[in-house]
């Protein structure tokens, strides 16, 4: 398949570097049912692979757990703890692609994705990828993707008690991803 195919403006094929400075690796979950709580990991890297067929293209990525920042230290110390990602002994999420998919103009990264030493597959959805040159002649790629996925799958399982029933925090963890990546050399 040539690249024109999938009608993917500026498509280049490369290896790029993930740019932890702007890109955005972020979750939601229900606190108490009533409320969402956002947080994101600061420190991301990976590399992205661009094929000539953009469908064996390829991801694979690391997340510092320790860069957790939901906007209050107390509950990002707790989210660190043994409680959620047990950051101690499993300092790094990762996820490897296994495959890309377009199916009715739509594209999908599926991939394994590994936290607190389980892997479980993954099927991100992605935004049709942006490319652009900079003033100074830089080739850069913009990725937006979201997931949903179950942290007890995960081992993530704890679930403070709430008087009268119900979960304090949401089995489903939404995954939003803005990445930025720059080609290398």
């Amino acid at each position: 398949m040539k690249t024109n195919e999938l009608n993917i403006p500026g498509y280049t094929v490369g290896t790029w570097s993930i740019n932890a400075a702007h890109s955005y690796v972020g979750f939601v979950v229900r606190h108490l049912m009533v409320s969402k709580v956002r947080g994101r990991f600061t420190q991301v890297s990976g590399e992205i692979i661009t094929a000539e067929d953009p469908r064996l293209s390829s991801v694979s990525a690391s997340i510092d757990l320790a860069s957790i920042d939901t906007g209050n230290e107390a509950r990002d110390e707790h989210v660190r703890s043994a409680d959620f990602l047990d950051v101690a002994s499993h300092p790094v999420m990762s996820f490897v692609s296994t495959a890309v998919r377009e199916v009715d103009g739509e594209f999908f990264l599926d991939g394994a994705l590994t936290i607190r030493g389980v892997t479980r597959p993954v099927t991100l959805a992605v935004d049709v990828p942006a490319f652009v040159t900079t003033n100074q002649g830089a080739r850069k790629a913009g990725f937006s993707a979201t997931a949903e996925i179950n942290r007890s799958d995960f081992g993530v399982s704890y679930n403070g008690p709430v008087p009268g029933g119900g979960m304090a925090i949401s089995e489903k963890v939404q995954i939003e991803l803005e990445i930025q990546a720059d080609l290398r050399s």
